[in-house]
């Protein structure tokens, strides 16, 4: 939390920079900075927003990006949605910890909507990808799987065969 917090203090904001809003950025700048916090990549997110022809070299979409990042403007609005990103994506294992322990709770005291409470928390867990169900890796007769290379290059092959049968 200190660290967010410090690097609140000594980010610049729109209004240091002479900025009354985001409306300051061109269109195509707004463009490139959503395009950049999608993809993380400036030259892709330079391709998404500019009229890139086919023919451009990648070193002229890159000079392009990098002039882009360069620009205070684009790189404070960058650093905000990058921020605004973070918050929304802030899901731990502490905060769905209080939510269970929320629901836990609730669940003591009444007991219709607890169930239906900790099926939602565990869902959101799953869905972070910080609850993983485990999977057995066996034959449909109870059998480990051979994961050697040589059987997964049959399998593979097998899988491509039929579909060029059908």
């Amino acid at each position: 939390m200190g660290s967010l917090t410090r690097q609140r203090k000594s980010s610049t904001t729109f209004e240091q920079l002479g900025c009354r809003s985001v409306t300051d950025l061109t269109p195509k700048q707004e463009a490139f900075c959503l395009a950049y916090i999608e993809t993380g990549n400036a030259s892709e997110a330079y391709r998404r927003s500019y009229d890139v022809g086919a023919d451009t070299k990648p070193e002229t979409v890159w000079q392009e990006a990098s002039r882009l990042m360069a620009d205070r403007k684009v790189s404070t609005r960058v650093s905000a949605l990058l921020e605004e990103a973070r918050a929304m994506a802030l899901v731990t294992v502490g905060s769905l910890t209080q939510e269970l322990e929320e629901a836990r709770v609730k669940a003591m005291s009444d007991d219709k909507g607890a169930s239906a409470a900790v099926s939602a928390i565990m869902g959101k867990a799953k869905l972070h990808k910080l609850l993983v169900e485990r999977v057995a890796h066996e034959n449909p007769d109870g059998t480990p799987l051979d994961q050697s290379p040589r059987e997964l290059a049959k399998a593979v092959a097998y899988v491509l065969q039929q579909g060029m049968n059908a």
